[in-house]
């Protein structure tokens, strides 16, 4: 240890963001298990840093006793009182013992415990950083692909944007850039696992966070993101400004906010409309485009009978039942949709079968009767 181990020690932890103490606490570990190396595991020894002489003490702690029989353990009143003038009988005392003399092993394992110190304390480093930052977009480069997860290269660190965290139809290379959402940060013992996602809604509420002003000062508000990654998204937004109009300013002139999401997300179909207390309204808005007749709300079941022109049925259904899927995960109401023929031709259906006269019991009995008579 040299006079100059406290500068040393502030350059280290200014280079690699490691804080002094840290360091300290390696220096300090390093040292003891050197120590023990040394003079024995059996030793009770103690090691400090001395920051105004920049170098590690030792000591080793012994019983102070009238009679010495275990010199390794014992330190005789007579000699302890030279060191402590205070010192009793029974009492344990720290005698400094020398640190330069370690030999080349000692020097290694303290090396080793050093360097091993600094790479938890990186870890830990990035860890914590990373996991203040999750529910954000990183930029990274594509580093290379194992088992079809695509390892990407965030400067400081790799982190992993698995297969099925990868929108389908979207291919990247090697060296590319890529934008990701970053969905967890897991500690495990060879470092943090850091979680990437391109198919999380959260990237689509991000991205607009990102290009919106309105969103970001919280004029504007994200209640709710369902996607089809690769296909379609719908979103739901609200304004507390009732001179903004939430979908506008999300669309921005002449679509140039949701445009740049868009492109993003690689040309996937965005569907923004606004969120309103009535439950009906809200399911109307969120099978957007499609123009809506009429609603049937069945509050008990929390389902929805949605009525339209019959040319707006295919619309509103959607391909493969796109569009009333993603309808009902945003709004989290069953919808069955109806065209106006075919909902008119039921009610028809249903009017007429209660029209059809019934059998009453007075009937029945008079029938009956009169059959009985018949036979007679």
């Amino acid at each position: 240890m040299i006079l100059e181990l406290n500068r040393v020690l502030e350059q280290v932890g200014k280079d690699k963001g490691i804080s002094k103490a840290i360091l300290i606490d390696a220096i300090e570990s390093a040292v003891l298990i050197a120590a023990k190396k040394k003079y024995g595991a059996d030793k009770e020894i103690e090691s400090h840093f001395n920051e105004e002489l920049g170098e590690v003490e030792l000591f080793q702690f012994k019983t102070v006793v009238a009679d010495v029989v275990d010199p390794d353990n014992e330190v005789s009143h007579e000699k302890a009182v030279k060191e402590d003038p205070g010192v009793e009988v029974g009492d344990s005392l720290g005698m400094k013992l020398d640190a330069s003399g370690f030999g080349r092993i000692a020097a290694q394992a303290a090396k080793q415990i050093i360097v091993q110190k600094l790479r938890d304390a990186e870890r830990d480093n990035i860890y914590n950083e990373f996991r203040e930052r999750k529910g954000e977009i990183l930029n990274g480069i594509v580093k290379r692909f194992e088992h079809g997860d695509m390892i990407v290269d965030l400067g400081k660190t790799e982190a992993v944007l698995s297969q099925k965290e990868q929108v389908p139809g979207e291919n990247y290379r090697p060296t590319e850039r890529v934008r990701a959402y970053l969905v967890d940060v897991k500690k495990t013992s060879k470092g943090p696992n850091i979680i990437l996602s391109r198919t999380h809604p959260g990237m689509v509420a991000k991205l607009f966070e990102l290009e919106v002003p309105e969103i970001h000062e919280g004029i504007v508000k994200i209640k709710n993101v369902v996607r089809e990654p690769g296909s379609r998204v719908k979103i739901a937004v609200v304004s507390e400004d009732r001179d903004i109009d939430p979908v506008g300013a999300c669309v921005g002139m002449k679509g140039s906010r949701v445009q740049a999401v868009v492109q993003e997300l690689k040309g996937e179909k965005i569907d923004i409309v606004e969120w309103v207390d009535d439950p009906a309204r809200f399911v109307c808005n969120a099978l957007s485009p499609a123009q809506i007749a009429k609603v049937i709300v069945h509050d008990a079941e929390k389902s929805m009978e949605v009525i339209v022109p019959d040319n707006q049925l295919s619309l509103a259904i959607g391909k493969r039942g796109q569009n009333v899927r993603l309808g009902a995960k945003l709004t989290g109401w069953k919808i069955d949709i109806f065209s106006e023929s075919k909902k008119a031709l039921a009610m028809e259906v249903e009017k007429s079968l209660w029209e059809i006269p019934t059998v009453t019991d007075e009937e029945e009995n008079t029938e009956g009767i009169e059959s009985s008579e018949a036979n007679e």
